[in-house]
């Protein structure tokens, strides 16, 4: 494998990233809107099967007693 010196490494990440093409303003707070969104609903859910869980086990250990 060829080396490359770092000045070359640089100058090819630059090339690289003049290549990218960023979100807008407004993809980048939709997507962010959404996260949080999904990121809320799904603590609900796991928040609810944890309290079943919780319950279950709970009514099996007054079983055993």
């Amino acid at each position: 494998m060829a080396k490359t010196s770092p000045t070359e490494f640089f100058r090819q990440v630059r090339a690289e990233t003049a290549k990218v093409v960023w979100p807008t303003r407004r993809e980048t707070m939709m997507t962010g809107v959404m996260v949080t969104i999904m990121t809320t609903i799904l603590a609900i859910f796991f928040l609810g099967v944890d309290s079943f869980f919780n319950a279950v086990v709970t009514q099996l250990l007054k079983l055993a007693q």
